[in-house]
């Protein structure tokens, strides 16, 4: 784990490191290094330094405050700095100084972290050399709508909701794309949140006829459901959203329940050999870390491929697929990820893992 402490020290280290060998592509790292978002920038910099490290490039370091009209200063810091290719990117006021400015100076900048879908819609139209290695804002969606299809579309389906903002669009995304693909589900409804048994909602599932339920909640809610649930012998397929991601209390998670959500990549067969070798410096991947060492890698790559074929590094990005520790990565002509980050996941054990395959 990263702490405050250490994130001076891996500052300086990595600057030394740079110092010692600028060479090979100049890569500028965005990211907070105080405040309350400083833990998350120590992630974005752990990851990022490693790789830059291993690849004998060169790391400038520019603190990213996430005010308003903080984006032109960071623009010019890395101008200055003459980066080639700038990463991270915790924030969406940074980026909207920063890229007209950035766009001037042929700087593509490689987001880990802002999903606002204005915001590319901007930068397209204005030719802003924005880049988004997370998931565009419906991402999530738009993989819980394609697994439902592929995986439900045969069986009687609920949905249900908390009543939040993002749990009662999330789950009205869905119930208009089943709608649209002429799926109504049997039972829909909007939940009390933060009860501590929700049997009386199981039963009205039981008496609608459901066996499929998507759940737009957190994952304590949704614990309590699926204990509920299985106390009362009423089967239940639950799949929950990317809040499944969290603590597994106060009440333990049963076996079985699945998830569309990022995935833990340090666990997965792509990305444990990166892990095994950031623990081995004493940094934990978690959080930004392997996404945040992908976008280097890219980054990186890029920027070999572009000085060695004599083309801007913006195009060699646009063209080309780079195999990472967090999956392949390719950008569309849109800036957007080509395959959608999210994944269908299942609670097994101690962790979320992919669906193992079904027994013949």
């Amino acid at each position: 784990m990263i702490n405050l402490r250490g994130i001076a020290a891996c500052l300086a280290v990595l600057g030394a490191a740079a110092q010692g060998h600028a060479a090979g592509v100049t890569i500028g790292v965005v990211a907070p290094q105080n405040g309350p978002l400083a833990l998350l920038g120590a992630q974005i910099t752990a990851g990022a330094g490693f790789e830059i490290q291993q690849s004998e490039n060169t790391l400038v370091a520019i603190n990213e405050t996430c005010e308003d009209n903080s984006g032109a200063a960071v623009a010019d810091a890395l101008v200055n700095a003459k980066v080639q290719v700038a990463i991270g990117f915790l924030c969406s006021e940074t980026l909207e100084g920063a890229l007209p400015k950035l766009k001037d100076a042929s700087i593509p900048a490689i987001t880990v972290s802002v999903r606002s879908r204005i915001l590319m819609e901007d930068a397209l139209k204005n030719g802003w050399p924005l880049f988004r290695a997370a998931p565009a804002d419906g991402a999530e969606a738009a993989k819980i709508i394609e697994v439902i299809l592929k995986d439900w579309a045969a069986d009687p389906i609920a949905l249900i909701e908390d009543g939040t903002i993002h749990g009662r669009e999330l789950t009205e995304a869905v119930r208009n794309a089943l709608e649209q693909s002429g799926l109504k589900p049997v039972f829909t409804d909007t939940y009390r949140p933060g009860q501590e048994q929700q049997i009386a909602l199981v039963r009205r599932l039981k008496r609608a006829g459901a066996t499929r339920v998507f759940i737009g909640g957190d994952r304590s809610d949704v614990a309590a459901i699926s204990r509920d649930a299985k106390a009362e012998n009423i089967p239940l397929s639950i799949l929950g959203g990317d809040a499944m991601r969290a603590a597994d209390q106060p009440l333990p998670l049963n076996e079985g329940v699945r998830a569309v959500a990022l995935p833990e990549y340090a666990i997965l067969p792509e990305g444990t050999a990166a892990a095994d070798a950031l623990r081995a410096k004493g940094i934990e991947p978690e959080g930004y870390v392997l996404p945040s060492l992908a976008a280097a890698l890219v980054a990186g790559q890029a920027g070999q491929a572009a000085a060695a074929a004599g083309k801007p590094l913006q195009e060699t990005l646009l063209g080309t697929t780079f195999q990472t520790p967090v999956g392949a990565i390719a950008f569309t002509s849109a800036h957007e990820l080509s395959q959608n980050p999210y994944r269908l996941l299942e609670w097994r054990g101690n962790g979320f893992f992919p669906p193992a395959a079904p027994t013949q």
